[in-house]
């Protein structure tokens, strides 16, 4: 019997998911044997067919796609700089 993994990602999970699809394995039984491995950390059966389907349809990428309105930070030197300025021009100072 194999040991169950202590850890796992949601991006390992999918990378099984585009494996085991690949060799025609239907969702169920992919759910069924990740079960074995993850337990309670594994994708429920819903999104194993839904990733399943995804592959099946010619998606490769195992993350997730960028969403509309999603928000995007960027951190640069620049706007370290500028938040430092800011903090520093606000400073309170206390005795």
């Amino acid at each position: 019997m194999a040991a169950p993994l202590a850890t796992c990602t949601k991006v390992e999970q999918r990378s099984v998911i585009r494996f085991l699809s690949s060799e025609e394995v239907k969702p169920i039984e992919i759910h069924r044997r990740m079960k074995v491995q993850y337990g309670d950390a594994c994708l429920s059966l819903q999104q194993v067919y839904e990733w399943s389907r995804k592959f099946m349809n010619g998606i490769s990428s195992v993350t997730d796609s960028p969403r509309p309105g999603q928000a995007h930070r960027v951190v640069t030197p620049e706007a370290i700089a500028a938040v430092e300025a800011i903090m520093k021009e606000n400073r309170c100072v206390t005795e």
